[in-house]
């Protein structure tokens, strides 16, 4: 119960700040952060074989990881600004974009083509399967009322049941993470110290 796995956005690494400063301010648990393949098939087996290999107490997402997050059953989660379409983001970025975060291969910059968009297109056409009643009680949702690149609030709330606005735009600031990501995780270490099972 004392370990977090944290999935980033497009463009980011493992490396975020946001990773960090949840190591900060988390210092009893341990904060796993790897970098996220590009291409989400591999993304996905990479991730699967993550958590079957960590079992984390909670998994944290944002934006694109978030998407990923919300794909991983039978795990306590919290997405945050949710990119379910993250094929439209691409779209509109189309060729060699910058990564804002180092990461461990040392890659400075990504490409968005088109086969790429297909195949988080065909991705995200099956997100939502396999669903669990555990997965609805165990997964909350913080939904950014400024976001302006994705709208993932109604979406969402067609399959869980537990759903947060808060007054930031799409990124993660970390004013956003002290007063709604960590007490939704204060939360979560609650129930589970409870032994809630609902």
């Amino acid at each position: 119960m004392n370990r977090i796995l944290y999935f980033h956005g497009l463009a980011s690494s493992g490396a975020t700040q946001t990773a960090d400063y949840l190591r900060d301010k988390l210092p009893e648990m341990e904060i796993i952060s790897p970098d996220i393949p590009l291409n989400p098939t591999e993304a996905l087996e990479m991730l699967h074989t993550l958590c079957r290999e960590t079992d984390p107490f909670i998994i944290i997402g944002t934006s694109m990881g978030a998407m990923f997050a919300q794909q991983m059953h039978g795990y306590r989660k919290i997405l945050v600004n949710p990119a379910f379409h993250v094929s439209e983001i691409m779209r509109q970025n189309m060729g060699a974009n910058p990564f804002f975060s180092p990461r461990k291969d040392g890659a400075t910059e990504f490409v968005i083509d088109e086969s790429l968009c297909q195949a988080y297109e065909e991705m995200e056409a099956h997100q939502f399967d396999g669903i669990t009643d555990f997965d609805r009680e165990h997964t909350w949702g913080l939904f950014g009322t400024e976001d302006d690149l994705v709208h993932g609030y109604d979406e969402y709330c067609q399959y869980y049941h537990h759903a947060t606005l808060f007054p930031g735009g799409h990124r993660l600031l970390q004013k956003w993470v002290k007063a709604y990501v960590l007490p939704c995780v204060a939360i979560i270490l609650l129930k589970g110290n409870n032994n809630d099972s609902g």
